[in-house]
């Protein structure tokens, strides 16, 4: 298996916007629409390019030459703005292999060189312990614990807060 991050094209489109219908949405922010259509494709398409190594760094995941996920770091603002957020989906197909683990530290190093950050946060339902362990491995430390803090499907969750400095 061989695991590359590769930066978004407009010639990915229509595997952008299958990813981003046969994803599983259970911990995913409301952010992506579903359906994700030709539009939406087109509106995160021209943001990628238009932020990506300027204030994110955003990627696909791709297993032997298949589109599997997204991954990407965004910088905050204001007074936030040496922190980056980590945000990643994965085909459920890819889960429990490592992919998300090694997409992660490719990730991170990229941001770090690329972006004026010195840390990088990561927000993980409590009940997403794959993802969290995700990030330990990868040198996140758990930070907190936000309760009640996301309404997700009909239910409340509570919000782990993780950190990984330079």
């Amino acid at each position: 298996m061989t695991l590359k991050l590769i930066k978004w094209t407009q010639k990915m489109k229509p595997e952008l916007i299958k990813l981003c219908n046969d994803v599983d949405r259970s911990y995913l922010t409301n952010r992506m629409p579903y359906p994700y259509t030709e539009e939406s494709a087109d509106w995160w398409l021209d943001m990628v390019s238009e932020h990506d190594g300027k204030d994110g760094v955003f990627r696909a995941i791709v297993v032997d030459g298949k589109i599997v996920g997204n991954i990407s770091v965004e910088q905050k603002a204001d007074v936030y703005c040496k922190d980056g957020e980590i945000g990643y989906l994965l085909l459920t197909d890819y889960w429990s292999k490592g992919i998300m683990t090694e997409a992660v530290c490719q990730i991170c190093n990229a941001a770090f060189s690329e972006l004026d950050i010195i840390r990088i946060t990561g927000l993980v339902y409590a009940p997403n312990i794959a993802s969290q362990r995700v990030l330990e491995k990868n040198g996140f430390v758990r930070e907190g614990l936000q309760r009640n803090a996301v309404f997700k499907d009909g239910k409340i969750y509570d919000l782990c807060l993780f950190g990984k400095w330079k």
